[in-house]
């Protein structure tokens, strides 16, 4: 049951990003809203299906009080998840209807990775993931992942929006997007908030490990992290020294692409973080 209430959240996601697109070409006002409505729908069939799988991690004794985010199922289900919410909630509150299409392909994309990766099977956590931290230190993480992908979202917005501008014929889409202004300073609230909370989850990370007496300075994912870290803090610094426009929004983008490679190849060489891999259980 857990799984199909997944599967279904999944193909909701599917439609609503399916709208979300179509609202760029087609001049239906209307789209919008059932883009939200079935997004809304999504969230609650999703949350269910989460919960009945926390449920069912807790039959196994060692397991009992964490949550299950120690699997490619866990990471990319709470990035989907956490990403839906935040841009429902965003689209309830501005209506800001056409970034859609530039946020929620990244939310159907994580979805349907952790549909393809959901394990059935529910094993004892590793010792050294027995944590309180479990529940705290990955969905700070994935929730500024999931801000980093929403500003390279609206970093895209924005490059379109320049080009129409400058186009001596300016497509339909020029009109519904928002102005550059409001597109720039949206990205680089989203950078500074999730600049702030990646900042918390290392911070927390590094104290697991420190108690669990092992040298994260070796470990790739937390290096990759590090890095990733420097080109954010960079791209703010350069914002503070009055970097704007495209050449802000280029350098963001290249920020969260360093993102993605932290996600998935410091993974595959991290010791401490090799779960995502199958490597520690």
């Amino acid at each position: 049951m857990e799984t199909g209430l997944f599967a279904a959240a999944v193909a909701l996601y599917a439609a609503s990003t399916a709208l979300a697109l179509a609202y760029a070409f087609l001049r239906r006002e209307e789209l919008p809203l059932w883009m939200w409505r079935l997004l809304g729908v999504a969230l609650v069939l999703h949350a269910v299906s989460f919960g009945l799988r926390t449920a069912a991690f807790w039959s196994v004794p060692e397991n009992w009080g964490y949550l299950p985010l120690h699997t490619w199922y866990g990471a990319l289900s709470c990035l989907a998840f956490v990403s839906a919410l935040v841009f429902w909630t965003v689209e309830g509150i501005a209506r800001l209807n056409i970034l859609g299409a530039f946020i929620l392909p990244f939310t159907l994309t994580a979805a349907v990775g952790a549909l393809c990766g959901a394990d059935p099977a529910f094993r004892p956590l590793p010792e050294g993931l027995r944590s309180a931290l479990l529940n705290v230190h990955p969905p700070l993480l994935m929730a500024a992942y999931t801000g980093f992908a929403n500003a390279f979202g609206v970093g895209l917005a924005l490059l379109l929006q320049e080009r129409q501008i400058k186009s001596r014929r300016p497509a339909e889409i020029c009109y519904r997007l928002p102005a550059l202004e409001e597109l720039e300073r949206l990205q680089h609230a989203l950078i500074l908030v999730c600049f702030a909370v990646l900042s918390a989850g290392i911070a927390l990370g590094i104290l697991w490990t420190t108690h669990m007496k092992d040298d994260w300075r070796h470990d790739a994912k937390v290096l990759f992290t590090l890095v990733t870290w420097g080109i954010y803090a960079g791209v703010l610094g350069a914002r503070f020294l009055g970097l704007r426009g495209r050449r802000a929004a280029l350098l963001s983008m290249a920020a969260f692409l360093s993102l993605v490679a932290t996600f998935l190849a410091g993974d595959a060489f991290s010791k401490l973080h090799g779960f995502l891999m199958g490597k520690n259980g």
